[in-house]
């Protein structure tokens, strides 16, 4: 087929002097001036940046019209494995049952609750279908009942710009209960006490930046009056607000990549003024939770690369208080930890597997662990304290989601609900691998393979290889609805556990950031020659897949191997990093700078990014066909990042395969909000692995 002629983009050299550097942006003029204002309506984003959206927007249309039907398939498909009418195991709180649940059909669940342990009346307490009706985005946060069962608070974000609305809806009256807060984070937690809500501001440039506190029953005619709480000097934190599992404090957590901060609020004098507990030292990272009687710590202090558990007896819980008590291993990451009454379950990781440690207050433990090759194991929350009873969800690529109640005392396992796949799912027709590809400084990095059993091992097979490895997330050996997809029509799909992420422990984490950034781009090129090498893949007939830090995962391998890749799915990526990480009026980049190293201050920092970063390394070379996805509204990857890449990648490719920009002009970072919507989006992703393999532009 002849393909329509793709958009041109004008060309405004723009001139940067930085550190005595120079560099020239041809395409800066993408990126509207009045861009905070686009986030909260985008029909105020500048008209020739519209067009040309607009334009590219058309032209991908046209270039993958063919594979409509392939996308309509795809996701019928996709769709046909999800329950519609799908429901939440129940979490028992007190007198109630919360659940959410799916109407036929809904984009979007209900909140509601029953009476604990009968099949009475269903009490619903959010219908977010309901609200989302006539708008192009709606997407709720943080929703929860207060402690005592009479307020119902939930956040809600319009336009993908992660400024919520929070609302308090009174449950005995059905009623709102004083006046919205607005220019929200999307977290937020009622006292113990229920008497007040903690809430966190967003600024105008879309940072977490003050926490307020506002009655949750404001007086008669008033609509609340928010009192500031804690105000954050740095640019560069995070903050989040939470309860400890005791309810005897409320927390506020500030934080990036690489320290933390815990301030104290007592729940018996909610309105006090917060105490920090450790005060914040650079590169120390720890989180507390009160286990009635004193304080647990996980942290990595004291050169505990793979963090510790501490506890300590003071009211205020400070170094000088805290003792060891779950010594650091090498290799054993302690990703998280949960207070009950009696126990206390400690999540860990081991070379890429997942287990579980409770721990009864006399010390002795267990482990809960599976046995498949590869497979993920996580807790999930509940209520409730004084409980022998954790929750746990256990999944692999081959094997649905499980839930399970788990008794504490007894060990018994409980299986309350296993994922429901209406079209059919067997696992018995596929296997799932674990492989390790040797990279150039000799680390193992694994790989998780799913294939269906008779996919031929011979290098014919059409494989699709995801990866991350970045802020030390962990891409977990999961179910997927929407991989099957591929893997039923014969693909491989894999998943590089890169460095970067903390998959192999947080030693992992460190040996992919700032000046060992690097390795995380070579880890992924070693999986794919390693998946060449074992003749599972075939050079060029390689799909590369990767989201947000993972685009720019995606736009680096493209420029240090393009002939490895068949085709390149960059979804919301950060790509344009040395121009990010030099503008401070972004959300994300004061934050950043732990994970990427600050160009403004440090030459270093400013030479390492600029090695690497994908719209500043695109050279003339032949590129694979490659889709760029973004969102108008998105705060973290900003939409002129793909459309300045995939400008540049034109304007210098020597090949013919086509460049592809698809941008959501009513969407943010997580692209579409409902959860069929989402899945046109992945279909829009596969049918383009799949064109781009069988080079469907090359057809007649």
């Amino acid at each position: 087929m002849s393909l329509p002629k793709a958009p041109v983009a004008a060309k405004t050299p723009h001139r940067i002097e930085q550190l005595g550097r120079v560099r020239v942006d041809d395409y800066a003029w993408m990126k509207d001036d009045n861009w905070q204002q686009v986030l909260r309506d985008p029909k105020v984003l500048r008209a020739d940046v519209r067009e040309h959206l607009d334009d590219e927007n058309g032209y991908t249309k046209a270039v993958l019209s063919e594979t409509e039907a392939l996308q309509a398939q795809m996701f019928a498909e996709m769709k046909g494995r999800i329950k519609e009418d799908d429901s939440s195991v129940p979490s028992p709180d007190g007198p109630w049952d919360y659940y959410s649940r799916y109407a036929l059909g809904a984009e979007h669940p209900i909140h509601a609750r029953k009476p604990r342990g009968q099949d009475g009346p269903e009490e619903v307490l959010l219908d977010e279908d309901a609200m989302a009706k006539g708008k192009a985005y709606f997407h709720v946060g943080a929703a929860s009942h207060s402690p005592d069962h009479a307020l119902y608070a939930w956040a809600a974000d319009e336009q993908g710009s992660e400024y919520y609305q929070i609302r308090v809806k009174d449950l005995a009256s059905g009623a709102d209960v004083g006046a919205p807060i607005e220019s929200a984070y999307g977290d937020f937690c009622f006292s113990p006490d229920s008497r007040w809500i903690f809430w966190i501001w967003r600024d105008e440039n879309a940072r977490p930046a003050k926490v307020f506190r506002r009655a949750a029953r404001p007086s008669p005619g008033g609509g609340g009056e928010d009192t500031l709480v804690y105000e954050e000097a740095d640019d560069g934190m995070f903050l989040g607000v939470g309860v400890a599992a005791d309810d005897s404090h409320v927390l506020i957590h500030v934080g990036n990549q690489e320290t933390t901060e815990i301030l104290l609020i007592p729940a018996s004098d909610p309105t006090a003024a917060p105490v920090v507990a450790e005060p914040r030292r650079v590169g120390v990272k720890y989180a507390v939770d009160h286990w009635s009687d004193r304080w647990v710590i996980r942290t990595n202090d004291d050169g505990a690369v793979d963090f510790k558990l501490c506890v300590s007896d003071a009211a205020v819980p400070a170094k000088a208080t805290w003792r060891d008590w779950v010594a650091h291993e090498p290799g054993r990451y302690i990703t998280g930890f949960a207070a009950f009454a009696g126990h206390l379950v400690r999540a860990e990781r081991v070379n890429a597997l997942d287990r579980l440690v409770v721990m009864a207050r006399d010390g002795a433990e267990h482990i809960v662990a599976f046995d498949e090759e590869a497979y993920a194991l996580n807790l999930e929350g509940g209520y409730e304290y004084e409980t022998t009873t954790t929750r746990f969800v256990y999944q692999s690529p081959t094997t649905p989601r499980q839930w399970f109640d788990y008794d504490m005392a007894s060990r018994e396992r409980s299986l309350r609900k296993t994922q429901e796949v209406p079209s059919g799912h067997d696992p018995s027709r596929y296997v799932a691998r674990r492989l390790y590809a040797r990279a150039a400084d000799g680390a193992e990095v694994p790989i998780t393979l799913l294939m269906l059993k008779d996919t031929p091992q011979d290098g014919s097979a059409p494989v699709l290889l995801y990866g991350y490895g970045s802020y030390g997330h962990a891409m977990e050996p999961s179910f997927s609805i929407r991989n099957l997809s591929l893997v039923d029509r014969g693909w491989i799909w894999a998943t590089a556990h890169i460095r970067g992420g903390s998959d192999k422990g947080w030693g992992w984490f460190l040996d992919g950031r700032k000046e060992k950034k690097p390795n995380t781009f070579t880890d992924f090129i070693a999986c794919a020659e390693h998946l060449v090498a074992e003749t599972y893949a075939s050079k060029g007939r390689i799909a590369a897949y990767g989201g947000s830090a993972g685009g720019m995962l995606m736009g680096a391998v493209a420029n240090l191997r393009p002939d490895l890749w068949g085709a390149i799915i960059a979804a919301v990526p950060f790509v344009d990093v040395l121009n990010t990480m030099s503008d401070t009026s972004l959300p994300l980049t004061p934050p950043e700078w732990p994970e990427w190293g600050n160009p403004i201050e440090d030459a270093a920092a400013y030479d390492l990014i600029e090695s690497y970063s994908p719209y500043d390394r695109v050279s003339a070379q032949a590129y694979p066909p490659i889709l760029a996805t973004g969102g108008l509204s998105d705060p973290r990857v900003t939409y002129w990042e793909p459309a300045k890449w995939v400008a540049k990648l034109r304007e210098h490719t020597t090949g013919d395969a086509p460049i592809l920009l698809k941008i959501n002009m009513e969407a943010g970072h997580g692209g579409a909000s409902g959860r069929f919507d989402f899945l046109k989006e992945i279909a829009l992703d596969y049918a383009f692995a799949v064109w781009a393999l069988e080079k469907g532009w090359k057809k007649a």
